[in-house]
């Protein structure tokens, strides 16, 4: 490892933990939890205030939040709870948006999934510092769905993230309502995240220079919408529950502990063009998944949780970091009390409360989706994704803020093509488009049920050739390619590409 990225990554596990010895998280925050008759050991489920994205401050500052029934927590928040407000448009409005920064470092905001131009998008090298604005305004030209927005600070894109800098973007449209899906209190938005409470049950983060900084942070509980194992009151009916993947590292299979199958009905970049129903799916960080779950029939005071089911870790090895590190590791075990990539966990539990009469309906078809234009491609690119000595790479170099590092033109159709080289999983995320997944060899070798609809991210596991198509036709200008591994990206695995 260079003196260089030794320091890099010295500095920020040094700043993590000195981010709550300064007193820079003193106020309490607005909101509380109560302690609710059978809700489960977290509190009830907070929902994040829904604001409009016209005319909308947001304010990033350290404060405190409850994140447990009795416990207040240090956290980075963007409004008053532990998760930022849910922004919800409809397609074709503008967002005219300001960013305050009160905390005691830069920060910028990134609409991930939308595809503003250069200005908006959120880049590091926009960053702002304490007490500086940052102005966006775009027009929302996109399908229905549900997207996200989070910190994008180069080297403290985790952190901020961890402590509650992100937040759910929904767009709707006349396609999507004509579908009468469920809605109003029937409609759940979801922020999955995993993180390590300490014995007072307070988050922090506080990253191994081994582990963390190699396999990513992983939690030893789950938080939902910042809460920890939180619970919800449901009827016995359908709900549609919009889950974001916003873990630093940690892949979820999702399922419900009652075995009924789930219906996916669409992905990072809207509906599928019909529902397909799983016994589980898996969401890495960046993905989304709006899903249909089904409580009707279930008598009152039935609790089905949602949670991720057990799976086989996909880390291979140490990948040259040496020998005397591989104990732990070689099952995919994170530092710091973690449960290891694959362990089942609790995130969220239904709490049947009321009965209702209702024939769940789900619409046999939901959109169109065109075919995936192999025809068009005009080239291919290779990108293979490195990891070693506490080091993450694409195509062997270190992120540089300003170095451009691919040239497509306007309005060309690529096929981009994702090489994990490394013995950790890549959520690999595009910036300025959306892509359709054309195929995937080694490892896994094929494509999933979540992964046929339009997309901006993709897991790729070790071992695996995944190739991509999108058209580079929304803006001009300097946009981003990397790896979703909070750690990963914050360490070096991203590049510039510019859309000339």
């Amino acid at each position: 490892m260079d003196r260089r990225n030794f320091l890099r990554a010295a500095a920020l596990v040094g700043g993590a933990v000195a981010a709550n010895k300064t007193g820079l998280l003193p106020s309490p925050s607005s909101w509380r939890i109560a302690q609710s008759p059978g809700s489960a050991a977290g509190g009830p489920l907070y929902i994040p205030p829904t604001v409009s994205p016209k005319a909308l401050t947001l304010t990033a500052r350290a404060t405190a939040a409850e994140i447990a029934p009795g416990v207040s927590s240090p956290i980075f928040a963007i409004g008053n709870g532990p998760v930022a407000p849910t922004i919800r448009a409809r397609a074709g409005e503008r967002a005219t948006i300001v960013l305050r920064n009160e905390l005691a470092e830069p920060t910028i905001l990134h609409w991930h999934g939308l595809r503003p131009p250069e200005a908006s998008d959120g880049h590091p090298r926009l960053a702002i510092g304490t007490g500086a604005e940052y102005r966006y305004d775009f027009a929302l030209n996109e399908r229905a769905g549900t997207y996200w927005y989070h910190s994008h600070p180069h080297m403290r894109t985790a952190a901020q993230i961890h402590l509650g800098m992100a937040g759910l973007f929904i767009i709707t449209d006349a396609e999507e309502e004509a579908l009468g899906l469920p809605s109003g209190a029937r409609e759940l938005g979801i922020v999955l995240q995993d993180k390590r409470p300490d014995e007072q049950g307070r988050i922090s983060y506080n990253v191994t220079m081994g582990h963390d900084m190699m396999e990513g942070l992983l939690g030893s509980a789950a938080y939902v919408n910042g809460v920890r194992t939180p619970s919800v009151n449901v009827d016995s009916a359908m709900y549609r529950v919009r889950v974001l993947g916003a873990a630093n590292a940690r892949i979820f299979r999702l399922g419900l502990s009652n075995e009924r199958p789930i219906t996916l009905i669409g992905t990072d970049g809207g509906l599928l063009d019909a529902p397909i129903q799983l016994p589980h799916m898996d969401l890495s960080t960046g993905e989304r998944a709006d899903l249909l779950l089904d409580f009707s029939g279930l008598a009152v005071g039935t609790r089905v949780k949602l949670q991720s089911l057990a799976f086989v870790s996909p880390y291979r090895g140490m990948g040259g970091m040496g020998g005397g590190m591989g104990g732990g590791m070689g099952r995919g075990m994170g530092g710091g009390g973690a449960l290891p990539q694959g362990a089942a966990m609790d995130l969220l539990e239904f709490v049947v409360t009321r009965s209702v009469r209702e024939t769940p309906r789900v619409p046999s078809k939901l959109s169109t989706l065109p075919a995936i234009e192999t025809a068009a491609v005009s080239k291919e690119r290779v990108f293979h994704f490195r990891s070693a000595m506490m080091q993450h790479s694409i195509n062997g170099k270190d992120f540089d803020m300003e170095r451009i590092d691919e040239r497509v033109p306007f309005g060309a159709t690529e096929r981009w093509v994702f090489v994990n080289d490394a013995p950790f999983p890549h959520p690999v995320h595009m910036h300025a488009v959306h892509f359709r997944i054309a195929s995937r060899e080694g490892g896994r070798n094929e494509i999933f049920p979540w992964e046929r609809g339009w997309k901006d991210t993709v897991l790729v596991y070790p071992g695996e050739r995944v190739s991509v198509i999108a058209k580079f036709d929304s803006y001009r200008g300097r946009f981003m390619m990397h790896c979703h591994n909070l750690e990963h990206e914050d360490h070096g695995m991203m590049m510039n590409f510019a859309i000339e």
